[in-house]
């Protein structure tokens, strides 16, 4: 499957990247998407985390041979003595792409819980933060869901993708709640912060 380059640039301005997987279904196709981002930004540095739900649907085997890096866990447990990965994982990307995001993460980041490394490292990064949401059957009509990401839209530094039609693995019907393609998402973070250089050049 071949995937066009969204940018329409060489260089996307970012140099490290922090690429996040959390518990949906679609995360099972994280290591396309890790070699896609391989292959179409060479001279990008890259990390993945992936959230313990999201080992059940993905190998992190496959993704370490694929990045060329350890895969991490976001849970504190898996950090060793003195070391403080949510530091780490504030201060080294300058993007992070959570691909996909569910319903439970995005709740989560909207409301500042840090509860884990990752959400810990959120809430402090100036990294720009990308999340496509991955939304089950009929929770795009909640307005709760919906009050979290207009939370995140409004955030600085946040871009939320729109979902997309995506067939249910549980009701087989296809429903407006998948994450759009991490190309996309790439494409809207680039979009974004060439917005914001233009606005700081103009200041």
């Amino acid at each position: 499957m071949e995937v066009p380059d969204p940018t329409g640039v060489a260089d996307p301005g970012f140099r490290r990247v922090l690429l996040v997987g959390t518990g949906a279904l679609s995360v099972a196709f994280l290591p396309f998407w890790t070699n896609w981002l391989s292959n179409t930004f060479p001279e990008m540095e890259k990390r993945v985390v992936l959230t313990r739900s999201a080992r059940r649907f993905v190998s992190a085997d496959a993704i370490s041979a694929l990045s060329g890096k350890d895969v991490l866990t976001d849970d504190w447990n898996e950090a060793g003595p003195g070391a403080a990965p949510h530091v780490e994982l504030a201060r080294w990307p300058e993007l992070v792409l959570v691909h996909p995001a569910t319903m439970h993460f995005l709740s989560r980041y909207a409301l500042g819980l840090t509860d884990t490394p990752l959400l810990c490292a959120l809430q402090s990064t100036s990294a720009l933060v990308g999340v496509a949401p991955s939304l089950p059957p009929g929770a795009q009509h909640s307005p709760v869901v919906q009050g979290h990401l207009d939370t995140l839209r409004a955030r600085p530094g946040v871009v939320v993708a729109p979902t997309v039609p995506a067939v249910s693995a549980s009701t087989g019907e296809t429903e407006d709640g998948g994450a759009a393609p991490l190309s996309e998402l790439m494409g809207l973070c680039v979009g974004a912060y060439a917005r914001a250089r233009r606005e700081e050049a103009a200041a």
